[in-house]
This record gives structure tokens, C-alpha cells and sequence, in this order.
């Protein structure tokens, strides 16, 4: 019984630690890009005044932290969570793109030409 108990424990010790990388891994990606290089991001992509969120704009966002990103983990190979991160930073942009080629493909080959994808 007591021997349940205990890797009860450390199941719930492994899940803390990850819920603890989670939340680490979530704000380094936020402080990859500060505010300047990304309000400078957002007027570049813009489809209009106040675009925050268009496809345009997430894509050109999430291409700089991944360029950002990569440039780090080749000076760290073994960084395992960061390459994580990239992959999903990754996997979230070509969401994005066929998000976009199905809605309108003039916006979407201008902008994989703006951003030399």
C-alpha cells in the first residue's frame, strides 16, 4: 500500500516539473522578441490600421521567433524543450499558411514572397 502511495508521489513531482517548464518555456518565447522588433513586425504585415491578429501578421511574427529560436539552438544542441518549442512554433505557422492559401491565395504568395518562404 505504502509503495503506491509513494510513486503516487513522484508522478505528481514529474507533472509539477513539467507544468513548472511549461510556464518557463512560455514566457522565454514571449521575451524572444521585445516590443520594438515586434511592433516594427506588425506595422511591416499589417492589412490594416489597427491589425493585430490577421494571418499576415502571426506568420510574420512567429518566422522571427523560429529564426530567432533556430540561431539559439544551434549554438545549444542539446536543448531539447527550446526544439520542442520550435517545433510547434513551426507546425502553428504552416497552420497558419494553409489558413490562408485556402482563403485567399494573392495574400498568401504576397506574403511568403515578403517573408522568403
Amino acid at each position: 500500500m505504502s509503495h503506491n502511495i509513494i510513486a503516487l508521489k513522484e508522478k505528481n513531482k514529474k507533472r509539477e516539473n513539467y507544468i513548472c517548464l511549461f510556464f518557463f518555456f512560455s514566457v522565454y518565447l514571449n521575451r524572444m522578441l521585445d516590443k520594438k522588433e515586434k511592433s516594427k513586425i506588425i506595422t511591416q504585415f499589417k492589412t490594416h490600421d489597427n491589425d493585430t491578429g490577421s494571418p499576415e501578421v502571426q506568420v510574420a511574427l512567429l518566422t522571427k521567433s523560429i529564426d530567432t529560436l533556430t540561431k539559439h539552438l544551434k549554438k545549444n544542441p542539446k536543448d531539447v524543450h527550446s526544439r520542442r518549442g520550435l517545433l510547434t512554433m513551426v507546425s502553428k505557422r504552416k497552420k497558419l499558411l494553409d489558413f490562408l492559401k485556402k482563403e485567399s491565395m494573392r495574400r498568401f504568395n504576397r506574403l511568403v514572397k515578403k517573408l522568403d518562404l
